[in-house]
């Protein structure tokens, strides 16, 4: 279950990473590399955090290939995924879904408290595309006014009640999933933000 999740996420994290390197005009290496980041740099940053090395991610060849030829499709047909901009929040919210309520589940299997676990996963889940925008020289969207990283912590507080309560895991982690998801799009449709400080000048970071 947690395998097929990640692969999931996997797949919508390494487009919309890709995504982003092609607007920033990076060549192929370039985008398979900012792809591969995007699609793995939090599950590398989980297996870290939990001791386990070297991380899954690096020592399992689907997950590599799987990413990279997701970057390489999206460098070829970047035309055409450009114009399904909606489709390609979607797939980053059900990465951040997937991955966040995946983390939590294999730090509490790891035996992490419920708390650790909750922001393992919260970071597994923001990891990838926070590495994402330091590489492309953005803010990253997590420390930005955007409903992201609240989204990705309520699923993760799911999963651990559901570790609690005892309910069945694969059920738990689906529900958390599709609540992440739910948060994310509702947030991005209602154009919800995270308050910022009032009177302060606007940003001229680049």
């Amino acid at each position: 279950m947690l395998i097929a999740l990640e692969m999931i996420g996997l797949v919508a994290f390494a487009g919309s990473g890709a995504l982003a390197a092609v607007q920033a005009r990076l060549d192929l290496f370039g985008v398979i590399v900012v792809g591969l980041t995007t699609a793995l740099g939090g599950g590398i940053i989980r297996d870290v955090l939990l001791g386990i090395t070297p991380p899954t991610t690096l020592r399992t060849w689907p997950y590599l290939a799987v990413s990279a030829a997701t970057a390489l499709l999206v460098f070829l047909f970047h035309p055409q995924v450009a114009r399904l901009r909606r489709a390609v929040l979607l797939a980053d919210a059900i990465g951040l879904g997937v991955f966040a309520t995946a983390g939590t589940s294999i730090a509490l299997h790891a035996g992490a408290p419920v708390y650790t676990a909750c922001l393992i996963g919260m970071t597994t889940g923001i990891g990838g595309g926070a590495v994402r925008d330091l590489l492309l020289r953005e803010i990253p969207l997590v420390l930005r006014k955007e409903i992201y990283a609240v989204a990705a912590l309520a699923g993760c507080v799911l999963v651990g009640a559901g570790h609690l309560l005892r309910l069945p895991p694969g059920l738990v982690t689906t529900v958390a999933a599709v609540t992440t998801v739910a948060i994310r799009v509702l947030a991005l449709w209602r154009r919800w933000n995270a308050p910022v400080a009032k009177g302060t000048p606007p940003s001229t970071f680049t």
